[in-house]
């Protein structure tokens, strides 16, 4: 439905789960895709089942939070693929449970994991594709956030703030560069299921169960669910849509 066909995509984060996906539909559309991840066997991984399946990509690795990896990377992908017209912003570090404590007694020297990926990375990434996004016309920037991003939640303070912040900063995004034909949204995400290959133990069954019971929908997030969305955003015919946050949550949060 979506015509992406000479584009190019870097969507971080899509060594697996909601980025891989992400990086398929992408790629079904007609994008060349630049698979970033952390782990480069991950990043090969995703990019040779994209090209097996007769799509163009290329594997990156590179830490989103450090920015001179960040812009070597974005020219190394021009080089192979082209300039980046898409920019996707996945990759994240959620909260796990062992983080989720109240504020008060959280220690300051774990807060910079969550701020350097879920907000700066997103600022990296950003920073080393928009100048050429807006030069030559037309480009769309991604961020995958949280409902934790528009409501808070408790527990998950620091988390919370750096997706808040990331959506801050798509919006003033949009507003600065919205004459160049450069859009900027957000896609907020509910609970996703668990990562492929969690062992399907009770333990785990019990913990999404209850997670379930939830949402409206009576079911967590499924990384297809997200990737069709990203998707419409990243699209020519999402032209006048910007600065929005969508939320793709199952009914979690509804205003």
């Amino acid at each position: 439905m979506f015509d992406l066909s000479a584009r190019v995509a870097l969507v971080t984060g899509a060594g697996q789960g909601v980025g891989a996906e992400i990086a398929a539909v992408l790629a079904g559309a007609g994008c060349a895709v630049a698979v970033n991840d952390l782990q480069p066997e991950r990043a090969a991984a995703t990019a040779d089942q994209l090209t097996s399946a007769g799509a163009t990509a290329v594997p990156l690795p590179f830490d989103v939070a450090d920015p001179a990896a960040v812009s070597t990377a974005v020219e190394t992908a021009a080089a192979a693929l082209g300039p980046v017209d898409v920019l996707v912003n996945n990759a994240g570090i959620p909260p796990g449970a062992q983080w989720l404590v109240p504020f008060r007694d959280t220690d300051p020297a774990d807060w910079d994991a969550w701020l350097r990926v879920n907000l700066y990375g997103v600022l990296n990434c950003t920073h080393a594709t928009i100048g050429g996004m807006c030069d030559r016309g037309w480009g769309r920037v991604v961020t995958i956030v949280s409902d934790a991003a528009r409501s808070g939640e408790a527990l998950m303070a620091v988390y919370s703030a750096a997706k808040a912040g990331a959506a801050g900063f798509m919006r003033s995004i949009a507003k600065e560069v919205g004459r160049t034909g450069v859009t900027a949204n957000c896609v907020a995400l509910g609970n996703m299921g668990p990562p492929t290959g969690t062992p399907e133990t009770a333990e785990v069954r019990a913990q999404f169960e209850a997670l379930a019971r939830r949402y409206p929908v009576g079911r967590v997030g499924r990384a297809t669910d997200v990737a069709p969305a990203v998707l419409y955003l990243c699209s020519p015919e999402a032209e006048w849509v910007t600065g929005q946050t969508l939320a793709v949550n199952g009914g979690y949060i509804t205003s």
